[in-house]
């Protein structure tokens, strides 16, 4: 069997900021279209936990 390497998850730099509680975001693996909230990793954590 071949293994296969995809690599690094393109990261988007930028500034931003968590919808909940305001924290500085400067790298996401996608680009943020503005349109829908965005999270740091720890209220991104807790919203999936809570599911």
């Amino acid at each position: 069997m071949e293994n296969q390497d995809f690599g690094q998850r393109q990261m988007f730099q930028g500034n931003w900021k968590c919808s909940e509680c305001a924290a500085e975001i400067t790298e996401l693996p996608f680009e943020p279209s503005g349109d829908r909230p965005l999270f740091c990793r720890d209220c991104h954590r807790a919203k999936r936990s809570r599911f």
